[in-house]
C-alpha cells in the first residue's frame, strides 16, 4: 500500500496559467492539502528559492525566459534533496536524457493521457526522495551511535563522555545547543556541559533554580520515558519558571528526552533551537532517546567504576593503616619537593607564587587557594596569584590590612591564622579559612591563603605544608628580589660609567684651571721677595682652592642628582611660615652690606609642604645667592611665597618667586641651567662661582617632584619654583 502524503509544497514553474491551474486541480485531487509556490518568470523563482523548501518541484522545458534545464540545476543547487518532474509539451528525447544526467526525477509529456499519471508520478517522486533521505539519516545517525558507543567502551571519564556526546549531537542535528542537564534533589537543574553553534553562547555551569511546578507536570512523565517536544516555546504550555529559564537562554525550540537509571531520573539530554522555532521531526526525538539509553550506560558504569575505585582505596586503607604515618610523612615530603623544585627553579615571583597556590590547593584539596604580597607602608595585602575550583572567590585584588586587624596582627607577627566565617557570604557562603605568612629574617613579605567548605577542618599536616611551602617561597621570592635588585644595580652601575666618563670629559678644563692657577701661586710663592708680594699670592692660593672644593662639591652633588643616588633624606611636614624667615635672614643682612633691597612677601595661609627639608633650603639658598651676586646697588630683590592652582593638574602647589632687577637677554636665558654656563659680563660684585648651582637647583627641584621656570623682561629676572602640596 503507498503510503499516504499528508501534505505537499509545490514549487510550480511554467509560463501557462491554464497549465499551472490544471496540475493543481489535478494534483489537489490527490493531495487536498496542496500547498503551491507559482512561478513564471525569473524574479518570482529567484524569490521561490529564499524560501525554506519544498516537498517536490514541477517544470516546464521551454519557458518564455529560460529553459527547464536551467531551472532544474538551480532547484537541486538550493534543494539537494527536493525531488524534481519536468512535464512539458516540447521537450525531445535529448532534452530528457540531458535532464535525467542532472538529476531529474521524472519526465512527462503534456497531455490528457499523460496527466492521469502526474498524481502517482509525483507521490513516487516524493516517497522516493523522502525515503533516500531516511537512508541517509539513518545511515548517520547510525554511524553516530556507534561512535558514541565506543566512545564510551573506550573511556570511564563521564566528563570526556558526556563533552564527546553533546558535540557529536549537535553537529547531527545543527541545532543551535545540545546539553545535558542534572536534576538535583531539590528539583533545581544544572546544566553541566554543552555544545553550541556558532553565534549561541555556552551555559555550562549555570544551574536553575528549583520549580515545584516542574515536579508536578513532568517528573512522572520524565521518569516514564517520555520525552518532551516544544516546536515553538512562546505558544508552548510550560511552567512560568521553565518558559523564564528558556527565555533566558534565547530558546525558541526545544527537545528533551529523560536519563533514566532504573526508577531514577538522573537528568536530561536536551537540544535547544535558538535562530527560530523548530519542528523537531521523530527520528530526531528516537535518536536522543537511544543516545539517552546510551548515557544511561556510561552513567552507571562510571558510577560503578567509582564504587569500584572506593571500595579498593577502603581496602588499601585498610591494609596500609599500619604503615599509613609513614605513608603521609612521604607524601608530605613528595609534595613540598614538587613545590620546592618549580619555585626555586625560577625567579619570576608570579610564577613562584602561581605555582604554590595550585600545587597547594591540589595536594590539600581546598576549593581555593591565593597568595599575596605585603605593602606595609601602604598597609595594604595585594592579591598577586589565586587558584579556585570554582568560580573566583575573591573579587578584591587590595586589601586594606587595617580592615580585618585580628587576622593581619596575628600574620605580621609571623603567626598563622584560621578563621571559620559565622555569617554566609553572599556567593560562597559559610567557608573555612587557614592563613600562613610568608616570611623570612627580614620580615614578613606576604601570606598565603587556602579556601575551603565550611565543614572542612585544617589538619596538623596540611598546616605543617603549607609552613613550608611559604617557607619555600620566602626564600624563593628574597632570591628574585635580590637577583632583580643585582640587575638595577649593574644597570645602575653601566649608567653611572656612562655618567662617569661623560662627568670626566665635561669638567676636566673646569678642575685644571683652578689648579694652573694654584700651581702658578706656589711657583710665584717661591720667588717672591716681599712681605706684600707673599701675602697676595697666599690670597690667590686660597681663593683657588675654595673655588676647587666647591667646584668639587658642586660636582658631585650633581652627579648623584643625575644618577639618582643622592643620600637618601627624609621627607617631612616643614611649616614655611616659621622656617623661611630663618631661611631669609642670613640674605637681608647680605643685602645691606651691599646696599641692596630685599622685598620678602610670604602668604600667611601657606599649608604645609611635606619634602626634604635640605634640598629646599639649597634650592632656595642658590636661588637668593644668585640674586644677590646679580643685583647692582640700590637694587631690588623680592621674594615671594604663596599657594596657586597649578596650571597642569587639577591640585595645588606652593610657588616660590626671586626676582631681581637684572635683565638676561633672551640668547642667554636659554642656556642659564646648563652646567658651567655663566653669562658674560653679569656679576657686578665680581664674586664668582662654579657655573653649577643653577644646574644643580633644577636638578634637585625634580627631584623635589616640582618644577622651575625663569623669565626675563623689562629690567627684571624672576625665577619661579612650583612644589605639590601633598606628596
Amino acid at each position: 500500500m503507498t503510503p499516504l502524503i499528508p501534505q505537499v509544497r509545490l514549487l510550480l514553474v511554467d509560463d501557462s496559467p491554464d497549465d499551472r491551474l490544471q496540475v493543481i486541480h489535478i494534483l489537489r485531487r490527490e493531495f487536498p492539502d496542496l500547498q503551491v509556490e507559482q512561478v513564471n518568470d525569473s524574479d518570482s523563482l529567484h524569490q521561490a528559492l529564499m524560501m525554506d523548501g519544498f516537498d517536490i518541484a514541477i517544470t516546464d522545458y521551454r519557458l518564455r525566459w529560460t529553459d527547464g534545464i536551467s531551472v532544474l540545476e538551480k532547484i537541486k543547487y538550493r534543494y539537494p534533496d527536493c525531488p524534481v518532474i519536468m512535464l512539458t509539451a516540447s521537450g525531445t528525447e535529448e532534452v530528457a536524457v540531458t535532464a535525467l544526467k542532472a538529476g531529474l526525477d521524472d519526465y512527462l509529456i503534456k497531455s490528457p493521457k499523460h496527466y492521469s499519471r502526474l498524481p502517482n508520478a509525483v507521490r513516487l517522486a516524493i516517497n522516493h526522495a523522502r525515503y533516500a533521505v531516511e537512508q541517509r539519516w539513518q545511515a548517520q545517525q547510525e554511524q553516530l551511535i556507534t561512535r558514541i558507543a565506543q566512545h564510551i567502551r573506550q573511556s570511564l571519564d563521564l566528563e570526556t563522555i558526556l563533552s564527546t556526546t553533546v558535540v557529536e549531537v549537535q553537529r547531527f542535528l545543527q541545532s543551535d545547543r545540545v546539553c545535558i542537564i542534572r536534576l538535583n534533589p531539590d528539583w533545581s537543574r544544572t546544566l553541566i556541559v554543552d555544545a553550541t553553534a556558532k553565534g549561541t553562547s555556552s551555559v555550562a555551569g549555570v544551574t536553575f533554580p528549583s520549580d515545584p511546578d516542574f515536579d508536578k507536570r513532568y517528573a512522572q512523565f520524565f521518569r516514564e520515558g517520555q520525552p518532551v517536544v516544544i516546536d515553538q516555546i512562546a505558544s508552548a504550555n510550560v511552567t512560568p519558571q521553565l518558559r523564564s529559564d528558556l527565555q533566558q537562554m534565547q530558546v525558541q525550540a526545544a527537545l528533551a528526552v529523560p536519563i533514566l537509571q532504573g526508577n531514577n531520573l538522573w537528568g536530561l539530554l536536551v537540544a535547544h533551537h535558538c535562530s527560530a522555532p523548530r519542528q523537531w521531526k521523530p527520528v530526531e526525538t528516537s535518536l536522543l532517546q537511544h543516545l539517552a539509553t546510551q548515557l544511561a550506560i556510561a552513567i552507571q558504569q562510571s558510577e560503578l567504576y567509582q564504587q569500584v575505585q572506593r571500595l579498593n582505596a577502603e581496602l588499601e586503607q585498610q591494609v596500609e593503616e599500619r604503615t599509613a604515618q609513614l605513608q603521609q610523612a612521604f607524601q608530605f615530603e613528595a609534595t613540598l619537593k614538587r613545590i620546592t623544585d618549580k619555585v626555586r627553579d625560577s625567579l619570576d615571583e608570579d610564577y613562584i607564587l602561581q605555582t604554590a597556590v595550585e600545587e597547594l590547593a591540589k595536594a590539600i584539596g581546598v576549593n581555593c587557594c591565593n597568595a599575596a604580597v605585603y605593602d606595609l607602608e601602604q598597609g595594604t595585602s595585594v592579591i598577586r596569584c589565586e587558584y579556585s575550583t570554582e568560580d573566583k572567590y575573591l573579587q578584591e585584588k587590595t586589601i586594606q590590612m587595617a580592615n580585618f586587624p585580628q587576622g593581619y596582627n596575628q600574620l605580621l607577627k609571623g603567626q598563622y591564622f584560621q578563621h571559620c566565617s559565622t555569617q554566609p557570604h553572599p556567593r560562597r557562603g559559610r567557608v573555612a579559612m587557614f592563613s600562613c605568612p610568608i616570611l623570612d629574617d627580614e620580615g614578613v613579605m606576604g601570606d598565603l591563603w587556602l579556601i575551603h567548605h565550611a565543614d572542612y577542618g585544617f589538619s596538623e599536616q596540611d598546616i605543617r605544608l603549607v609552613q613550608q611551602v611559604a617557607n619555600q617561597c620566602a626564600i624563593a621570592l628574597r632570591q628574585s628580589r635580590l637577583y632583580q635588585a643585582a640587575q638595577t644595580q649593574v644597570k645602575e652601575l653601566e649608567k653611572l660609567n656612562r655618567l662617569k666618563d661623560d662627568f670626566l670629559s665635561t669638567v676636566s678644563h673646569e678642575l685644571r684651571t683652578p689648579v694652573t692657577n694654584m700651581k702658578m701661586a706656589i711657583q710665584m710663592l717661591q720667588v717672591a721677595r716681599t712681605d706684600q708680594q707673599r701675602q697676595r699670592y697666599l690670597e690667590i692660593l686660597r681663593s683657588e682652592c675654595n673655588r676647587e672644593t666647591a667646584l668639587i662639591s658642586d660636582l658631585l652633588d650633581l652627579q648623584r642628582l643625575e644618577t639618582l643616588s643622592i643620600p637618601g633624606t627624609l621627607d617631612e611636614p616643614i611649616d614655611l611660615i616659621d622656617w623661611l624667615p630663618r631661611i631669609i635672614a642670613p640674605f637681608q643682612n647680605r643685602a645691606q652690606e651691599q646696599q641692596q633691597h630685599l622685598e620678602v612677601d610670604v602668604s600667611p595661609d601657606l599649608p604645609r609642604l611635606r619634602v626634604s627639608r635640605t634640598h629646599l633650603e639649597r634650592v632656595l639658598a642658590e636661588l637668593l645667592n644668585n640674586a644677590c651676586k646679580y643685583t647692582q646697588a640700590n637694587g631690588t630683590i623680592h621674594f615671594k611665597a604663596q599657594a596657586v592652582l597649578a596650571a597642569s593638574t587639577a591640585g595645588s602647589v606652593v610657588e616660590f618667586t626671586i626676582s631681581n632687577t637684572a635683565e638676561i637677554v633672551e640668547t642667554e636665558l636659554s642656556h642659564i641651567f646648563e652646567k658651567f654656563y655663566r653669562i658674560p659680563n653679569a656679576d657686578p660684585w665680581g664674586q664668582g662661582g662654579t657655573g653649577l648651582g643653577l644646574a644643580l637647583v633644577q636638578k634637585l627641584v625634580t627631584h623635589l617632584g616640582g618644577t622651575i621656570a625663569v623669565t626675563s623682561t623689562q629690567g627684571w629676572t624672576t625665577f619661579s619654583v612650583q612644589l605639590p602640596c601633598s606628596r
